[in-house]
């Protein structure tokens, strides 16, 4: 067997025990982003298509998911963000700072009330929710939130400074307290201000 030929075998192997492995999140996150199952299966496919082309550029040993990841958020920045939406303007004054994840984190000792809150509710009226979402906080949302990236991954990621990923993660948070509110008060989660 020639040298190419072996190389090429273990690229391959390399390729798929590292990068296949984090397919089902990079497909819920691909789906989150395009709002489209056919369109989430391409994203995921170019994204592990243009992975491989570069997987020499790829450093072992560092964190093939957040590269990953990087890779799909830029194909979607650059070619499915680009084809299907303008940007929205979203009106932020009318949202009151944290209130609903202050309720939440008064539910119980839990790190992160946001990750409590997803973890017990995630259904149809909070993927509804994170769908509305605006892409630029979308993206930090559910990077965030259901994929559990930091602060410094998402940045690398999304090519942001870090204050800009905290900026649209709390702006992103008041929009999905706002959508989430009535849902809240109606499973019981918070109760209205007496």
């Amino acid at each position: 067997m020639s040298d190419r030929k072996s190389g090429e075998i273990e690229k391959k192997q390399r390729f798929e025990a590292e990068a296949l492995i984090h397919l089902d999140a990079l497909h819920r996150t691909a789906l989150r982003m395009t709002k489209n199952e056919g369109d989430a299966d391409d994203l995921v496919q170019e994204t592990y298509l243009k992975a491989y082309r570069f997987w020499d550029k790829f450093e072992e040993g560092s964190n093939c998911r957040a590269w990953l990841f990087k890779i799909m958020t830029n194909l979607f920045i650059n070619n499915y963000r680009a084809k299907t939406r303008s940007p929205q303007v979203v009106d932020l004054q009318d949202i009151d700072d944290d209130f609903l994840f202050g309720q939440l984190s008064a539910l119980g000792p839990a790190d992160n009330p946001e990750q409590h809150f997803f973890a017990k509710v995630f259904d149809d009226d909070v993927k509804g929710a994170i769908d509305e979402l605006p892409d630029d906080f979308k993206i930090v949302v559910v990077l965030s939130f259901l994929e559990g990236f930091s602060y410094q991954e998402i940045a690398d990621i999304t090519d942001l400074q870090i204050g800009t990923v905290k900026s649209r993660l709390h702006r992103g948070r008041k929009l999905l307290q706002k959508s989430l509110w009535q849902y809240a008060l109606k499973n019981g989660f918070i109760k209205e201000p007496a």
